[in-house]
């Protein structure tokens, strides 16, 4: 493990955080309807900002009828299939692709406000000069690639949650998710100061 590998990272801090979803998410699928509550608590931030990062006009309406089929279906929960917080995603995911359909509209590519989310260049430099290159290459990536990619990176999903979400073995999604790192790794190149070049590096494997 790389010392400051964001998904070694995201799994330690949200470890505690899947066990008290994980029980209250049982609880409710059990009759508990109370139990439901804290997890509308603990979880509609992320939710939002997977909306907002997508469909920034209908965000908080596609929140709203998140929770809405979140409550309806949690009887559907099975912790052994994986974590509420994954659930709670594929359920997003759902009512997205949903909106989507209804609008007639493919699934949008990412905005001109993404960054670095792989810490793909040297902190040294400015992100921001990375950024038009990354959009671009995040844009020609088969969705369901940069779908992965973007659940890992911007929702800081394991990539066994991110399976989950769109509904794929997880085998699946590690292949995936490799031969879209493959892509970024082709397209991300750019200058180093003092005529050495800036490859996307081993972070992205």
């Amino acid at each position: 493990m790389k010392p400051n590998d964001p998904e070694e990272l995201g799994n330690r801090r949200r470890g505690g955080e899947h066990g008290d979803s994980d029980a209250q998410l049982t609880q409710s699928a059990r009759g508990d309807s109370a139990a439901f509550t804290p997890l509308v608590k603990a979880h509609s931030s992320a939710l939002y900002g997977y909306f907002a990062r997508r469909m920034p006009t209908a965000a908080e309406d596609l929140l709203a009828e998140t929770w809405l089929q979140a409550f309806a279906a949690r009887r559907t929960f099975d912790p052994a299939r994986g974590s509420a917080r994954g659930w709670l995603f594929g359920v997003a995911h759902n009512v997205l692709a949903q909106y989507l359909r209804r609008a007639g509209r493919k699934e949008p590519a990412p905005g001109p406000d993404v960054t670095d989310p792989w810490q793909l260049v040297d902190q040294r430099l400015d992100a921001a000069a990375l950024a038009p290159a990354l959009r671009r290459a995040l844009a020609e990536l088969p969705p369901e690639e940069r779908e992965l990619l973007l659940l890992i990176s911007w929702e800081q999903l394991t990539p066994a949650e991110a399976a989950v979400v769109v509904g794929i073995p997880a085998g699946t999604a590690r292949s995936r998710l490799h031969r879209a790192r493959g892509r970024l790794r082709d397209r991300l190149t750019m200058p180093r100061p003092a005529g050495r070049n800036l490859t996307a590096t081993g972070d992205l494997a």
